[in-house]
């Protein structure tokens, strides 16, 4: 339950800093750490696949994210 909790209160704070209008760099690092808190948990604990494939999902949308070249 503490992992979850973890992940919980790190979407909380990204929203927050969504609605602050906090810079890219900031969130994508919150958004990196989100990722980083979830493939532990997927790893450690029994999860079900949905979860696990969100996971996966999020991690090959971060990695696109930064290997698209931007104009």
């Amino acid at each position: 339950m503490e992992k979850e909790r973890a992940i919980l209160e790190r979407l909380e704070r990204i929203d927050g800093l969504r609605r602050d209008d906090a810079p890219a760099r900031v969130l994508f690092d919150e958004v990196r750490a989100l990722l980083a808190e979830a493939e532990d948990w997927v790893r450690e604990d029994e999860v079900p696949d949905r979860a696990a494939r969100a996971v996966e999902r999020t991690r090959e949308a971060l990695e696109n994210a930064f290997a698209t070249p931007r104009p």
